[in-house]
């Protein structure tokens, strides 16, 4: 039995997906059992007295859909919508049951296979995006990918509390 082969399929196993693209010049991924699909921005419908990081919703095959722009999400003011700008939608989980969001992004790059060896953990220290956002931080090179931990950084229930907050100030 050739053990080089089984270490070889061992590790491959043990590697995971993630599907990486850029906000202004960092490098962020995703898990790519998340994403359901990759579509191009388009027409997106406001929806009043929302935080600025909802930017609307889309007609997602007769879903509605809302759109998150990751820019404002991590306080970094509105994205600005450019040729390759594109809404990745994913799942994410709200008392345990799936519900899809568009995730509005600069451009997507491509899909990459990360080794656990290639995987760090978030830096104890603050940054451009909240640590608590960051599942790890992926080595390719001499480059670091953001790797996100989408259960925190779009969770529902904050999103929608800062949705709330927001409604009450302007009610006030």
């Amino acid at each position: 039995m050739n053990h080089t082969v089984d270490a070889a399929a061992e590790a491959a196993s043990q590697a995971r997906q993630f599907l990486s693209f850029t906000l202004g010049a960092e490098l962020f991924a995703l898990d790519i059992r998340t994403v359901r699909e990759i579509i191009q921005h388009g027409a997106m419908t406001p929806v009043p007295l929302m935080p600025e990081f909802v930017r609307g919703v889309i007609n997602l095959r007769g879903a509605v859909v809302p759109v998150i722009d990751l820019q404002a999400r991590f306080g970094r003011g509105a994205a600005s919508v450019g040729k390759k700008t594109c809404i990745v939608i994913f799942d994410a989980l709200r008392d345990g049951e799936r519900v899809e969001l568009g995730l509005m992004v600069d451009a997507v790059c491509e899909v990459i296979s990360l080794e656990p060896a290639q995987i760090e953990p978030a830096p104890p220290f603050g940054g451009t995006t909240r640590r608590d956002f960051i599942a790890g931080m992926g080595k390719r090179g001499d480059r670091f990918i953001v790797l996100l931990d989408p259960d925190r950084a779009l969770d529902i229930d904050e999103m929608a509390a800062l949705c709330e907050s927001g409604q009450l100030a302007l009610a006030a």
